[in-house]
């Protein structure tokens, strides 16, 4: 089929699942596309790429990293200021939710002392405005919306409609984009991505958030756009298998199984949190002894031992020295003569990350950044877990976004910036501090059964009701936020 016109069947297509996926209740935020813009560009590749203006590495590597591109940081600063101008029209909303997260916000002011003994602080601040600012304005702008629930599955719905049909068409029709050459003369699937364990990380968290919406919608009898939505999830997933079965991404491919299953089983009708936890545990435990401790198990699954030469990549990253305890500043570790040592310490790959999160975190902030890492996962899972004894369905959904972000940390950078599974941790640390996310329908049925005065001052019951359908249910969400008094 010629290039022109399986593009145009793409477009359709594309245009066909927002139409199926269309949502009658009360019109969504324009706000939101700010973040959806925002996550389509950190799970593709940088605008500069796609505008053919890369930073050049003819020079070094280091000057291009330090430099970076001018076209990527006005379509970034562009779209901070968009969400930071939204977010100030909702400043006790965001407010509220960032006091409740005063340990995300230490993290981030070490991350911003750090920068004083960086060897790069210019370079330093820039990535910490990105990461401190960028990606948490964006995630506010979502859970501040007057529908979080309902915002974050457009967002997300939108950035995969677009990503993973676009992926599929690259990889087969256009493969001077959709493809790259690797040190073994042939050439790897990476679609939108940049690299094959990129594209895997998009499925992986794709994969979660459609999978849990198909079944969502699965056990949503009463829902009259079950079919349609139905057809449109089932048929991303299919999309999303294909891609994984392209890039072969073990690490992915694995964490999608196993967060799956976790999402499954958090589902289920026991409402037993052992259960849960029994999961959760078994899942990160054999993962964590196979990778660490077996590696027959991990040539079981088609890996190398040295799991495709990490555990060398490991040890040239700690041949550095850098200082154990508070490491060289934010992310600043890839920067300078560490950058180009490690750009041609293999001949024939250029290595530019560790290739594990946890490590990635201790060479930019040592012991004392691990820590912080480690306090926040905790207590992220414990907030989780708490959601989840008041709105099981929601919170599945968050807890297998964090089960993505532990999995792409065993191989992949997964706490670094513009990264989707750092984005990804980042809400759900902040979700589980937003109450109406896991509002319950009963609830909201509740509350609507009383009528506010014009005055606000008492209140007249209304006969009981009931809020059956996700529609009438976001509907209902929303007006209860407008009556209640500020």
């Amino acid at each position: 089929m010629p290039p022109a016109i399986a593009s145009f069947i793409c477009a359709i297509g594309i245009a066909g699942l927002f139409y199926l996926n269309r949502y009658d209740g009360p019109r969504a935020s324009k706000a939101l596309w700010i973040p959806a813009i925002w996550l389509f560009i950190i799970s593709s590749r940088p605008v500069s790429f796609w505008l053919n203006v890369s930073p050049s590495y003819a020079v070094s590597a280091s000057a291009a990293y330090e430099e970076g591109s001018p076209v990527e940081q006005v379509v970034l600063t562009t779209l901070m200021v968009a969400a930071l101008a939204v977010l100030f029209t909702r400043a006790d909303r965001a407010g509220s939710l960032l006091r409740k997260n005063g340990l995300l916000i230490a993290y981030f002011l070490f991350c911003l002392v750090s920068i004083s003994w960086s060897d790069f602080p210019v370079v330093a601040f820039k990535r910490w405005n990105k990461s401190a600012i960028g990606d948490v304005s964006m995630i506010l702008v979502i859970l501040t919306d007057a529908r979080p629930l309902a915002a974050l599955k457009r967002v997300f719905s939108r950035v995969g409609f677009l990503l993973f049909p676009l992926s599929e068409l690259v990889i087969r029709y256009y493969p001077q984009i959709g493809r790259r050459p690797t040190n073994s003369y042939t050439l790897e699937p990476v679609g939108l991505a940049d690299q094959k364990n990129s594209l895997g990380l998009d499925c992986l968290i794709g994969g979660v958030f459609f999978l849990w919406m198909f079944l969502s919608i699965y056990r949503d009898r009463d829902d009259p756009s079950r079919r349609r939505r139905l057809l449109v999830y089932g048929t991303i997933i299919a999309i999303i298998v294909n891609l994984l079965s392209l890039c072969n991404s073990t690490t992915s491919i694995v964490g999608l199984a196993c967060s799956a299953a976790v999402v499954w089983v958090a589902t289920r009708p026991w409402r037993k949190p052992a259960v849960v936890h029994l999961a959760v545990l078994a899942v990160l435990g054999i993962s964590t002894f196979a990778i660490f401790f077996n590696p027959d198990m991990v040539e079981t699954l088609g890996k190398s031992s040295t799991l495709s030469g990490r555990r060398l990549v490991w040890d040239l990253v700690l041949s550095r020295h850098t200082n154990p305890w508070i490491g060289t500043g934010f992310e600043s570790f890839w920067l300078g003569p560490r950058l180009e040592f490690m750009f041609h310490a293999i001949e024939n790959l250029p290595i530019n990350e560790a290739h594990n999160g946890y490590l990635e975190v201790y060479v930019n902030l040592g012991w004392a950044g691990v820590c912080f890492i480690v306090v926040l996962i905790l207590a992220a899972y414990r907030r989780v877990i708490l959601r989840w004894r008041q709105n099981p369905r929601t919170a599945s959904l968050i807890l297998g976004f964090l089960l993505c972000t532990l999995f792409n940390a065993y191989t992949e950078n997964a706490f670094r910036i513009m990264n989707p599974a750092w984005v990804i941790f980042l809400l759900v640390t902040i979700a589980t501090s937003q109450p109406d996310l896991f509002a319950q329908i009963s609830d909201i049925a509740s509350h609507e059964r009383t009528a506010y005065t014009p005055e606000g001052a008492s209140s007249v019951p209304l006969p009981n009701s009931r809020i059956g359908s996700e529609n009438e249910f976001h509907a209902a969400l929303a007006s209860r936020r407008e009556k209640a008094p500020h």
